[in-house]
Order: structure tokens, then C-alpha cells, then sequence
């Protein structure tokens, strides 16, 4: 049986790394809510924004968020980008009640030649207004399918046991000192 050309790469782009963040120690949740974040930013219509938009988020979210869970995803959903970008057209001009913006070959030599530049600025328009509609739902319902995804990954791929709370480690380290006073 012979191994696609492809499956090298995927394993060195995105296996590779995916188990490494696993491995360091990170948390399901905010692995699963790090990823979605990373895929709702990068199906974001306007292809070249993503990575800023992702990098805007990391500085905003901080902890919260585990920035190269977020990258990572960012890079994967590039293909998923392109392939919404109709989707997101649409829905917006059916939010908005604006005019269906052809895409046919008629229409693109008007958009090269620069004779449809308030279409283009309208389709774009609506593009955007159909992502920030579509986005909300999209990060939510991405969290709730990795969940336990991530879930099944860290503790399969783990080789420490993640601390169950913050709050019980500190109260261990609390526990610990009183012991050695006591000594």
C-alpha cells in the first residue's frame, strides 16, 4: 500500500505540532476554545487579514487563549477560507436586502478592469457582514465539537496528569507549608 505524497507534510504541518502543544501540558478547554477562535478568524473573508485578526485576539485574550493552538488552526482553515467566502457573499446581501453580485465571467472582466469598483466594495461589504453574522455561531458550535476531542487527545497524549483546578493547588501548597511549620 503506498502512502500519499501529501501525508509527510501534514504529519511535519499540523500532526507534529498538534501533539507537541498536547504534550507541553495545555488544557482541553482552552485548547478546543483556542482552536475554534483560530478557524472563526481564519475563514474570515478577506484573505491576508487573518493573521493580523488572530494576532489581535492573542494580545486581547492573553491566558485565556493558547496563541499557537490559534496560529495553527489560523494556517489549516486557509483551504476553508477560500471555499466561504460565496457563503458569506450571500448571506450578507439576503441580511442586508442588497443586490445579488454576479459572479460570472462578465463580472470579473468588469472587476479587472476597474469598471465595478462600488459592486466589488458592496460584494465585500456583504461578505463581511455575513462573516460577522455566521462567526458567533461558528466558534460556538466548532467549541462544543472539539471539546471533547481535546478532551480524548490530552489524556491519551499527556504525560503528566492536568491539575483538576488551580484553586486545588494552591490549597496542596498550602497544605504542604502548614506541614513543614509543623514539623
Amino acid at each position: 500500500m503506498r502512502i500519499p505524497k501529501f501525508m509527510p507534510w501534514l504529519n511535519k504541518k499540523i500532526v507534529d505540532p498538534l501533539l507537541q502543544i498536547i504534550r507541553r501540558g495545555a488544557e482541553p478547554k482552552q485548547l478546543a476554545f483556542s482552536v475554534a477562535l483560530g478557524i472563526t478568524l481564519g475563514v474570515f473573508p478577506i484573505f491576508g487579514v487573518t493573521v493580523f485578526l488572530c494576532g489581535m485576539a492573542i494580545a486581547l485574550l492573553g491566558s485565556r487563549c493558547h496563541a499557537p493552538s490559534v496560529m495553527l488552526a489560523n494556517f489549516i482553515s486557509a483551504p476553508i477560507e477560500l471555499s466561504l467566502v460565496v457563503p458569506f457573499l450571500r448571506l450578507g446581501e439576503v441580511i442586508s436586502g442588497g443586490s445579488h453580485f454576479p459572479l460570472t465571467s462578465d463580472a470579473l472582466k468588469k472587476v479587472l478592469t476597474g469598471q465595478a469598483s462600488r459592486e466589488v466594495l458592496l460584494s465585500i461589504l456583504h461578505a463581511l457582514l455575513g462573516w460577522l453574522v455566521a462567526s458567533p455561531f461558528i466558534l460556538a458550535i466548532l467549541y462544543v465539537i472539539l471539546l471533547p476531542c481535546f478532551k480524548l487527545l490530552v489524556h491519551k497524549f499527556s504525560p503528566l496528569p492536568l491539575p483538576s483546578s488551580p484553586k486545588k493547588q494552591l490549597h496542596s501548597l498550602t497544605e504542604v507549608r502548614l506541614k513543614v511549620r509543623d514539623v
